[in-house]
């Protein structure tokens, strides 16, 4: 649950401070970066276990009366139809030369409380790549690529050739802008105007400062929600879109949900299996959250996780590619080198040819984004990005990447992922303040574990709980999910993940009832569309065939 903005870097502090973690998700390499932001051009362009499953059903059974469906006021969410219709025309997706002639889409009509189902209603936006051998047909595979805020339609139409082959050809592939994100009633806070003012303004390095910056930020933020989008805040919580979830399986005529969740979208996968048990077909979780870590716990390791990696991507950078590397020759040396680089962004900014400023929250975010990516293609584009800036004093790809992390486009419009992102992460938990102890704890770990990616910070910058200022409570609280009667599920973790560590898929693991653990062993976050064979070989066999992974299966 993420959208790490604040102090140093922006992109990753002040996340801990208001509750959001940074869980965007990478899973399709032509997508860029952080797939759940934004759908942009960057350049980033084993054989099957024969172990077999508790149930090796097929995809598609019939199952009872799903659970909410029997509530006669929710009887006609469940009962509609979905006019599917081709797609608007796209000029993203024209431009980046995406065939979606292919690809049709919907609306789901869905209550706005599902306490009061009969008081108000929203819709929401559905794209559907329909299975290209229909009279071999398992059902539907619903999508989610993280955020929270992320598109699932965007996951679907930029990312359709991840699900070439086998997945095409047997599911009907449905992604789904959550509710309060994309185009199903997205929360809006900010116009762009007001994005890009924030963006180019460092987030300030005394620490009274930044503290004061961050209380009058957070409040006027939670105000601008409330008086723009506030009759949605209380009801774009994980929990709603899980009960929209099963409208859908629902709607489209599947008696068991197929779902593929990447990083946020497995916290929404196991609230599903929390909720609906019966109901749950092959559950993916890829990339995963441990819904039953302390926020601050969770933020922490995620932030040490991001110095590792921006580490292991130094020293790489120095020790295999000295041809286009500028981080010098000393590989225990590269990582601090590029770090006082971006420092020092905050008092010499570079000006890009649009006349903006990559400033330091700008350059950490843009490099830091990228380590989403595997050491092949974003490592590579970093190296480039780092080289441009520092060699040539050109910030034009690092602050390209911190666009696409941010959701703004080429024409300076920015996506409604960011607003999304804390409301439904305060709708999810909400931290409160820790002690005086722990927090020195958290400030001395970083200090220890990232000094890099943690300059500066003190226990000020944790001294209050998270969403302290948003105008909604929220009565979540971190829990192991059980999901007692759920069908197995499938767990992915990758071993270099910094976004979602992986310790936290191996946690995510333990607490279901009836789970596998498949690994991956790389860099980057998330293993679905890394182009990994035994991986894909893996998710096929078990989505097809009911057919899981043997336990321990590890996939280099």
């Amino acid at each position: 649950m993420t959208s790490l903005r604040a102090a140093r870097p922006r992109l990753l502090l002040a996340a801990l401070a208001t509750g959001t973690l940074l869980l965007t998700s990478a899973c399709n390499d032509g997508a860029g970066p952080a797939q759940d932001r934004a759908a942009g051009t960057t350049p980033a362009t084993a054989a099957r276990s024969a172990a077999p499953t508790a149930t090796t059903t097929p995809a598609q059974t019939p199952t009872p009366q799903p659970a909410g469906a029997d509530d006669p006021a929710l009887k006609p969410f469940y009962g509609q139809q979905i006019s599917w219709a081709a797609c608007p025309a796209d000029p993203r997706a024209a431009k980046a030369k995406i065939d979606t002639s292919g690809m049709l889409c919907g609306k789901l009509h869905v209550p706005l409380d599902y306490a009061h189902p009969a008081a108000d209603a929203l819709d929401l936006a559905l794209i559907k790549l329909p299975a290209a051998k229909p009279d071999q047909k398992l059902g539907s595979l619903m999508v989610n690529p993280g955020g929270p805020g992320g598109s699932g339609i965007e996951m679907v139409k930029y990312g359709a050739k991840e699900y070439d082959g086998v997945l095409h050809n047997r599911f009907d592939v449905i992604g789904f802008d959550p509710r309060g994100t994309g185009e199903s009633s997205p929360v809006v806070c900010y116009d762009d105007k007001q994005h890009e003012e924030s963006n180019q303004r460092d987030t300030p390095l005394e620490p009274a400062a930044r503290k004061a910056r961050h209380v009058k930020a957070a409040t006027e933020h939670a105000a601008a929600c409330q008086a723009r989008s506030g009759k949605l805040l209380p009801f774009v919580g994980t929990r709603n879109t899980a009960r929209d979830l099963d409208v859908l399986r629902a709607a489209v005529g599947d008696g068991k949900l197929n779902y593929l969740g990447i990083s946020y979208g497995t916290y929404l996968g196991a609230l599903y299996a929390e909720e609906f048990p019966k109901n749950t077909g092959r559950l993916i979780l890829d990339g995963a959250v441990d819904p039953a870590q302390d926020r601050l716990d969770h933020g922490i390791d995620q932030q040490v996780a991001f110095e590792k990696a921006f580490r292991r991507f130094a020293a790489d950078c120095v020790e295999n590619h000295p041809e286009d590397c500028p981080l010098g020759k000393d590989p225990d040396q590269a990582a601090k080198k590029a770090a006082d680089f971006l420092d020092g962004l905050y008092e010499h900014p570079l000006t890009a040819e649009d006349g903006r400023r990559l400033n330091r929250d700008l350059g950490w975010t843009g490099a830091v984004s990228m380590l989403y990516g595997d050491e092949k293609t974003y490592w590579k584009a970093l190296r480039i990005a780092l080289g441009w800036a520092m060699k040539g004093n050109k910030p034009d790809y690092l602050l390209a990447f911190a666009d696409e992390y941010n959701g703004r486009d080429e024409d300076g419009h920015y996506s409604p992922m960011e607003e999304a992102n804390g409301a439904i992460s305060c709708a999810d938990t909400s931290r409160p303040a820790p002690t005086p102890e722990r927090a020195r704890q958290a400030v001395a770990r970083l200090q220890a574990e990232a000094p890099l990616l943690s300059k500066g910070v003190t226990v000020e910058d944790y001294d209050e709980p998270s969403c302290a200022y948003w105008p909604f409570k929220t009565t979540e609280k971190p829990h192991a999910v059980r999901a007692e009667g759920a069908a197995p599920i499938l767990v992915v973790g990758t071993t270099g993940d910094p976004a979602t560590p992986y310790a936290s898929a191996e946690a995510l693991t333990k607490g279901f009832a009836n789970a596998t653990l498949l690994t991956r062993v790389g860099e980057g976050h998330g293993a679905f569309g890394k182009g990994n064979g035994c991986i894909d070989a893996a998710l096929e066999a078990y989505l097809v065939d009911g057919t899981l992974p043997a336990a321990g299966t590890r996939c280099s």
